[in-house]
């Protein structure tokens, strides 16, 4: 399961803005995660969108509302189970989400003032369904390459 929550300033982002990123930022997560591109793995990720008013968002200490310029804020916070997280597979998410973020806001490249924040939730930490979710139990859905299902195990300890 993969969660990317995407924070704007109210009005930021066009519905066919969402309908892009809803697709492009799954993906940006999921070829990293499983080693390729699957479509049926989608089935585990959600994209939410949460706007906030220039009032509940601040820059520098000052309220978006009160600054006068027009900032272009973004937080984006991308939680997955534990796996295959090394350094350079994060950097690649970010990388990736930043790239689809800048694609579908028609920008030549992400504004400075846009964060992700990478989480990676603890095994035995993250439950659906009435139970606890592992990463080790999906390694057999046919999702993930055998590569990085021997990776996952192998961070994993398993």
């Amino acid at each position: 399961m993969t969660v990317i929550t995407v924070n704007t300033p109210q009005g930021r982002l066009s519905l066919e803005q969402r309908r892009t990123l809803a697709e492009t930022l799954t993906d940006a997560v999921l070829v990293p995660e499983v080693g390729q591109f699957a479509p049926a793995a989608r089935a585990g990720f959600q994209v939410h969108f949460v706007e906030r008013e220039p009032d509940m968002m601040a820059i520098g200490g000052r309220l978006l509302a009160d600054s006068g310029a027009v900032l272009d804020v973004m937080v984006i916070d991308v939680a997955v189970m534990d796996g295959d997280w090394r350094r350079e597979v994060r950097a690649e998410v970010i990388e990736r989400v930043l790239t689809a973020l800048a694609e579908a806001c028609g920008l030549p490249a992400p504004s400075p003032a846009w964060w992700v924040n990478f989480r990676v939730i603890d095994e035995g930490s993250w439950g659906s369904g009435g139970g606890a979710l592992s990463i080790l139990t999906l390694l057999g859905s046919g999702v993930f390459t055998e590569e990085k299902a021997k990776a996952i195990r192998t961070a994993m300890g398993a």
